[in-house]
């Protein structure tokens, strides 16, 4: 068997591993699956749009149903389109989702119940512009929690329940719902999701974890409603990397920090952004916008091979770490399914050519996509 280049180089890497699993019948044959080369490990997913779910686009929909065995959606669950005004919900787009995870043995997550972005305006507020009381809110995110969770009872497998509710430093984000209800929004939050549906899996989500101030205050967040009694099953550590960040040491970290507290840790959103970055630091706040410039987006063409093969390596070293920790780790999941419609084509800055993923705009596999399925084969190179 011919190894791409590119896993040659993690040879000794992975002979040392212990950690690597064994491949699966369907790994090792010409045509392999993620979700078959890490059956034996953890979920692999990917977040979904509207026109891969309901087929209109049917070459990512059977990408979707050979490589994955979980999904998340994009925006369809988000409060301002499945409940974009007080006394309407708008289920058909979410239905056509959990109904696609379903028909195709996935384990479905619901994103997200609470969050600062894409929540309408009137959710906070009166008629008449004013905000709404303390009271008043947690009227309303209790009927929402419970008529949207409770739809989807025993069907959507897990809810991140509360997502981005930290700033930088590791404080709580002075959004409308803390500045309204207080830091017990989230607490609320949980319990009503419980309430909602008793089996389904709960999640905080947020980005950045690796970086310790951050890091911390999740953790603080999440003992103190451990101390309160809540339901809280998972921690999701976003994981929108770059090529040089996080480190592994960083990485090892926040996931012993998570799983330390007896919490399952998936990674929920990851892509690995390989263009020059817009702004300072490692981020993933979708307030952030910068102008499209030449240095910004400079691979319009095609990314060089010396790129694709630095990706490559870089997705290696990544789940290397990831199946170091295959015992903490419950889901890795992708955010987007090919480079055309991923994110990054227009965050932080509108109009970009980005290449994140593991497949390329027409759904080919791209030399990340041997790498990784190369760490979970591990007894092709012995």
């Amino acid at each position: 068997m011919k190894l791409p280049l590119v896993l040659l180089s993690f040879a000794t890497l992975l002979l040392a591993n212990p950690s690597v699993c064994l491949p699966g019948e369907a790994a090792s044959s010409t045509s392999p699956s993620l979700k078959e080369a890490f059956k034996d490990c953890f979920l692999i997913g990917a977040a979904l749009n509207e026109s891969q779910f309901t087929g209109r686009d049917a070459r990512a929909a059977a990408l979707i149903k050979k490589q994955f065995d979980s999904i998340t959606p994009e925006n369809v669950l988000k409060w301002g389109l499945v409940h974009p005004q007080p006394d309407t919900y708008d289920f058909g787009p979410a239905d056509r989702y959990v109904e696609f995870g379903q028909s195709n043995g996935m384990f479905i997550i619901g994103h997200t119940l609470i969050w600062h972005s894409q929540t309408p305006h009137w959710v906070f507020h009166n008629a008449d512009g004013s905000l709404l009381t303390r009271d008043a809110l947690v009227t309303r995110m209790r009927e929402h929690i419970t008529t949207v969770v409770g739809r989807y009872r025993g069907r959507v497998k897990g809810w991140d329940v509360v997502n981005e509710a930290l700033d930088e430093d590791g404080t709580m984000r002075s959004n409308y719902w803390m500045r309204i209800i207080g830091p017990d929004y989230v607490q609320k939050a949980f319990e009503f999701a419980h309430a909602a549906d008793p089996a389904a899996q709960l999640y905080y989500n947020d980005y950045s974890l690796e970086n310790e101030p951050k890091r911390e205050g999740a953790l603080r967040l999440i003992k103190a409603l451990k101390a309160a009694g809540v339901h809280i099953t998972g921690i999701g550590v976003q994981s929108h990397d770059k090529m040089d960040w996080p480190t592994a040491q960083q990485l090892d970290a926040t996931i012993d920090s998570f799983a330390n507290e007896g919490l399952k840790v998936m990674i929920t959103e990851l892509d690995v952004d390989v263009l020059p970055a817009a702004f300072r630091g490692p981020s993933a706040e979708t307030s952030l916008n910068a102008k499209l410039t030449k240095d910004l987006n400079p691979y319009t063409n095609g990314l060089p091979e010396s790129v694709q093969q630095a990706l490559a390596k870089r997705y290696a070293e990544l789940f290397s770490t990831f199946l170091k920790h295959r015992h903490q780790i419950a889901r890795v999941t992708f955010w987007g399914v090919t480079d055309g419609n991923s994110w990054l084509n227009n965050w932080p800055v509108r109009g970009r050519t980005s290449y994140p993923l593991l497949f390329d705009r027409e759904g080919h596999p791209k030399p990340a996509f041997d790498a990784v399925i190369g760490l979970a084969t591990r007894a092709h190179l012995e």
